[in-house]
């Protein structure tokens, strides 16, 4: 039992590494945090530094979101232990011990978790993502549809019923994050992909 816990304790230290602040601090030297949005997250480091230190910030994310269910799996082994370890990951992202529970908003994170959890439902939601930000360029509008429908991808796919309330739970936490972005779309004034982002 105490493996197991330490398996979910893991899963959320991985999840808590920042990754952008890291890369911004590397590649461009500057603090992510007063830039842009002041987000953490890929989108925010893509309009501040450029793609190049976008896609680290976004292959990190994705990474750490998987490594750390693969931990509570190798830990807990049961379905339940491994739903707990992506929820707990996308946590960690989003009240990160190391920002002082600040961080991100979970997307590429949840989608690297899910990634272990349950392959086959990412496949629609990416293709969901990708779909409405070629559309809107709107990158918030694109990852919250994506979860909203991850859940209805993964019960569809008859995955365990865990990896199921994980999925909800994760969709929950996403738009829960992208509060201040739904705010800005229904006010007309959300930044679109591809926009250079101002100082925070």
């Amino acid at each position: 039992m105490a493996l197991t816990f330490g398996g979910l304790l893991a899963a959320y230290l991985v999840g808590a590494i920042p990754v952008g602040l890291l890369v911004a601090r590397v590649v461009g030297g500057t603090d992510i945090r007063r830039q842009g949005s002041g987000n953490i997250g890929a989108t925010n480091v893509l309009r501040t530094l450029g793609p190049g230190a976008g896609v680290i910030t976004l292959v990190g994310d994705v990474v750490k979101g998987y490594g750390a269910v693969r931990l509570a799996q190798a830990a807990g082994g049961a379905p339940e232990w491994a739903a707990l370890g992506a929820v707990l990951a996308i946590v960690g992202n989003c009240w990160s011990v190391f920002l002082g529970f600040h961080g991100g908003k979970g997307v590429a994170t949840g989608f690297g978790a899910f990634l272990a959890l349950a392959p086959l439902a990412t496949a629609p939601a990416a293709l969901v993502w990708v779909i409405v930000t070629a559309t809107f360029r709107y990158v918030s509008l694109a990852s919250i549809m994506a979860c909203i429908g991850l859940p209805v991808g993964v019960a569809l796919l008859r995955y365990p019923w865990p990896a199921v309330g994980a999925a909800v739970v994760a969709g929950v936490i996403i738009v829960y994050r992208h509060r201040a972005n739904l705010v800005r779309l229904m006010n007309g004034t959300e930044s679109r992909l591809g926009e250079r982002a101002s100082r925070a």
